[in-house]
């Protein structure tokens, strides 16, 4: 199945799971999985928030990401991944001062 992200409506979620400004997605959804193409401009983030039923995949495809996960805090560039297993917590933060931050999600229910 090829999902096409530049023909997949880009909707704006404003302080998305209590962040900064607004995250940008296109989103592929069957009912089981969340497939998404994101975008973080600069100053904007995704707040801190947990997966009780779900894990999730999010992997960098330009800029530079700093991901607080748990207790602690991980840096993302282009090519690197970052996973939150199930019943665990995180967040994402565009910390670039020039550039968004483009990222894949995926959210598969568990």
């Amino acid at each position: 199945m090829v999902f096409d992200f530049n023909k997949i409506e880009e909707v704006a979620n404003p302080q998305f799971k209590g962040g900064n400004g607004e995250t940008l997605f296109r989103t592929a959804n069957d009912g089981l999985n969340k497939i998404m193409r994101g975008k973080l401009n600069v100053g904007c983030s995704i707040g801190y928030h947990s997966h009780e039923t779900n894990s999730e995949i999010i992997f960098i495809i330009s800029g530079e990401a700093c991901c607080r996960y748990d207790d602690g805090e991980e840096r993302l560039t282009a090519g690197q991944c970052h996973y939150c297993p199930k019943g665990h917590s995180h967040s994402l933060t565009n910390i670039s001062t020039k550039e968004p931050l483009i990222f894949f999600a995926m959210v598969p229910e568990q």
